[in-house]
């Protein structure tokens, strides 16, 4: 197992929300200083491994609604399932943004991408890695809530063995699928094609 990153918890206090009041717990990086948040909701340690999303900032679509990714979509139906369980949580990663590129450098990047690159042309024109994003920070986060073993909701094979690497046990995954749109199906195309990202294939049959 790596060696863990040092994180503090700094607050907890309650979130109410459309979709039930979560308990959202803000943690922050000593040596960076990045500040991060957990939401989560019910009790996260016992038996049963609790239901756990490990999601990426995403300005764009979260805030203003970009129709390019499906960031906000998936947030959205991640919060909603572990309402309607009563019990999860979901990692909450800033200093994520782009896959890690940054805010700025993901809009150059969509530049790129308007003149007829896929996201990892896109990247790879501007001398950036196709994903720049650190998952220790999560890893320790959930150690401090009492979480060592999830169930993971991800299409992503890159965040189940970054959690394994740094001492989570995902003891199952669960999809997190989204209706593609115009703007949107080459992005999923791309990760199911090129970055191996489990079931989104079964969006375009």
């Amino acid at each position: 197992m790596a060696a863990p990153m040092k994180i503090e918890r700094i607050v907890s206090t309650r979130l109410p929300t459309p979709y039930g009041e979560f308990a959202i717990h803000g943690f922050r990086e000593s040596k960076s200083g990045q500040e991060h948040v957990v939401l989560s909701m019910g009790e996260l340690t016992g038996d049963e491994p609790p239901l756990v999303r490990v999601h990426s900032e995403c300005m764009t679509g979260e805030v203003f609604g970009s129709l390019r990714c499906d960031c906000r979509p998936q947030l959205e139906s991640a919060m909603k399932r572990i309402a309607a369980q009563g019990r999860g949580a979901i990692v909450y990663m800033r200093g994520h943004e782009g896959r890690g590129i940054g805010l700025v450098q993901k809009l150059r990047a969509y530049a790129e991408q308007d003149a007829g690159a896929d996201t990892i042309e896109a990247n790879a024109a501007l001398g950036l890695p196709v994903d720049a994003r650190r998952y220790d920070a999560a890893a320790c986060m959930l150690r401090a809530l009492g979480v060592n073993r999830v169930r993971l909701l991800t299409n992503n094979p890159l965040k189940m063995a970054a959690l394994a690497e740094f001492g989570i046990e995902v003891v199952e995954r669960e999809a997190s699928l989204t209706r593609p749109g115009p703007e949107n199906e080459r992005y999923l195309r791309t990760k199911a094609d090129q970055m191996g990202h489990h079931d989104l294939g079964h969006l375009f049959e």
